[in-house]
């Protein structure tokens, strides 16, 4: 079974709602590619004008956090709902920075991932390792353990609509890149891994991404690997180079 690429571009705290828009406009031609879901992950600010900005054509909107609850006494929180009526369809959860600068636990993590599939946005679940932790050569049980706590209670169907990105810590924003092998290496693991906590099928399903410092020059050579479907892109998703790793 073919597994569409996925590449999607993670803003993070850039771009106001005018500078969101020019960049939809500069890149709307560059990315046109129907092997490809395009997806741009906004601040919430930026999610309307973007959704305006995208519509007709193939790029979907993709949102960078939301609270598992629908509505009430959440100061600074946003929810699925929310989302949706703006136009949102993936989701990004448990982002390293989520969870290194933020405080999200794989409890938490878990709850968002239910909840995302309940209320039908398509999660963009992280996982990744520190340098201690590679260093140390226990990144293998840690993403592992990362993976079965996210996963709690999710079932088999979900997880065929999911997208999991391997983020290397040590590799987002340091301009340093796991080789292809290494990437490679860890996305074949996740894949092992959902073969066993639920089937064949569902491995060969789930599409995963590799986010950390994928760019123009070495996009090709991580996505030419068996179970590298795609990108959660950085810094290179808030330039013009995004579309050569669309088009990679």
């Amino acid at each position: 079974m073919a597994r569409k690429r996925i590449i999607a571009g993670n803003w993070k705290m850039n771009k106001t709602p005018e500078e969101a828009k020019a960049l939809c406009a500069d890149l709307k031609d560059l990315v046109v590619n129907d092997n490809v879901d395009v997806v741009y992950c906004v601040p919430a600010i930026d999610i309307t004008t973007v959704a305006e900005a995208v519509k007709g054509t193939n790029v979907h909107v993709g949102a960078q956090n939301f609270y598992i609850e629908d509505k009430g006494a959440f100061t600074g929180e946003i929810s699925a709902p929310m989302l949706k009526e703006a136009g949102v369809e993936y989701i990004i959860i448990g982002h390293s920075e989520r969870r290194d600068i933020f405080g999200e636990n794989d409890v938490l993590i878990n709850a968002k991932v239910k909840k995302a599939f309940a209320s039908g946005l398509k999660p963009i679940l992280c996982c990744g390792e520190s340098l201690a932790l590679r260093k140390a050569g226990t990144y293998k049980e840690w993403i592992e353990r990362q993976i079965k706590w996210d996963l709690t209670d999710v079932t088999a169907d979900q997880v065929k609509n999911l997208v999991i990105a391997y983020e290397p810590i040590w590799a987002i924003g340091t301009g340093e890149t796991a080789s292809a092998d290494q990437a490679q290496e860890v996305c074949k693991l996740i894949r092992d891994l959902i073969a066993k906590l639920y089937d064949a099928d569902t491995a060969e399903a789930v599409r995963i991404q590799y986010g950390g410092s994928m760019n123009a020059g070495n996009a090709a050579e991580l996505l030419a690997k068996d179970d590298i479907d795609g990108g959660l892109i950085g810094g290179a998703s808030l330039k013009t180079d995004f579309a050569q790793i669309v088009n990679a």
